[in-house]
């Protein structure tokens, strides 16, 4: 039976997924072709911003995305595939990196703001960061990465969170951004970015036809070549292609 047509939705994060003069590329762009490749499964995309796909995948209308953080309540209506780990670390201003030297300082400072997008997770070390600066009044939510990034170079918050995925295309591009604005507070607290597809929505089969191309690709190396494709070797140290197994999971 044919697998599909599905629905896979893309979000711009830095080197997971970004526009160029001939469309989308990156790491999560290079994954969906490359596991189409290997399913014949026939997927349509698109680019939506991660808080309306987080809504579709729940409200069961959307079939599939990428980079997926899997949470207890997110498991109930999705199925999460693991392929990318890494964990995030803090981007600072310039004046604010020279001063600020340590976590402890950043969170005695209130008048530093934190920057981070609305609904991702980032691992819980950093989600406790973030909510007990919200409970403070300081963290601002931006809709997508790519705003983010204009917030922090508009001088409106005082750091912002990202993953070395999201980091390195901004240093050397981004005016005023350099490796030593980066801070790592959370060195063990990795975090791990599944595909996701809809229990609702995708046929069993086809889900365990994903699966097994995830992992044949893991076992392969044509993760860990995807990943060099696109990040500098001085950040794809800090991350790891299908470090985990893709173990068959209950769908319904």
């Amino acid at each position: 039976m044919a697998c599909g047509p599905y629905q896979v939705a893309f979000y711009e994060f830095g080197a997971l997924y970004y526009q160029t003069e001939n469309g989308g590329a990156g790491i999560d762009k290079d994954l969906i072709d490359e596991l189409v490749r290997r399913t014949g499964c026939k997927l349509e995309s698109g680019v939506d911003s991660r808080v309306r796909i987080w809504n579709r995948m729940e409200t069961g209308a959307l079939d599939m995305t990428v980079s997926g953080i899997a949470t207890p309540e997110r498991e109930k209506f999705a199925v999460f595939l693991p392929y990318i780990t890494t964990r995030n670390y803090v981007l600072m201003q310039p004046e604010i990196a020279s001063l600020v030297t340590t976590q402890d300082a950043f969170m005695k400072d209130s008048t530093l703001l934190l920057g981070v997008v609305k609904s991702f997770r980032h691992g819980k070390y950093y989600d406790e960061v973030v909510e007990t600066l919200r409970k403070q009044g300081r963290v601002v939510e931006a809709a997508d990465y790519p705003s983010l990034v204009r917030i922090f170079q508009a001088k409106r918050v005082s750091a912002i969170l990202g993953l070395p995925t999201s980091l390195a295309p901004l240093l050397g591009v981004v005016k005023g951004i350099s490796v030593q604005q980066v801070a790592d507070w959370a060195m063990t607290d990795d975090v791990t970015g599944s595909l996701v597809l809809s229990r609702q929505r995708m046929a069993a089969k086809d889900i365990e036809a994903f699966r097994l191309a995830l992992q044949a690709a893991r076992e392969d190396g044509t993760l860990d070549q995807i990943l060099h494709r696109h990040l500098q070797p001085e950040f794809a140290r800090f991350v790891r292609m299908g470090q985990h197994p893709v173990a068959r999971v209950a769908i319904r």
